[in-house]
């Protein structure tokens, strides 16, 4: 009766390791995850910014070139609304929607990819 009590115990030993070892990688994943979440907000604040300086010095130097106080902000208004419209009848296709999904598959879950390789 004694080795049944010792082998149990060891088996409750080794289960809560491998629990713990669970845990502890679900939590390496979780952590790289949200690090590349929040790099990727961070990303796109800055993106944000630079197409908006770079958008208004645009405007200000057509305004300036065609001696226009409106015109190179209407010429950059559309410029970006052709970009709108070609994005909303693009969002549709299968290639556009696979290469995005790939995109951020990859940035995303990059971290837990390259684990499993490894190992």
């Amino acid at each position: 009766m004694l080795n049944f009590t010792e082998i149990l115990q060891t088996l409750k030993a080794i289960l809560e390791t491998k629990i713990e070892m669970v845990k502890s990688d679900i939590q390496d994943q979780l952590v790289g995850i949200l690090s590349r979440l929040i790099l990727l907000v961070l990303l796109g604040c800055l993106m944000l910014l630079v197409f908006l300086f770079v958008s208004l010095s645009i405007a200000f130097f057509i305004s300036q070139v065609t001696q226009s106080p409106y015109l190179g902000f209407l010429a950059v208004g559309l410029l970006y609304l052709l970009l709108v419209l070609i994005l909303y009848l693009s969002k549709d296709a299968e290639g556009v929607q696979r290469s995005v999904n790939s995109s951020l598959k990859r940035f995303i879950f990059k971290s837990t990819s390259e684990k499993k390789s490894h190992e």
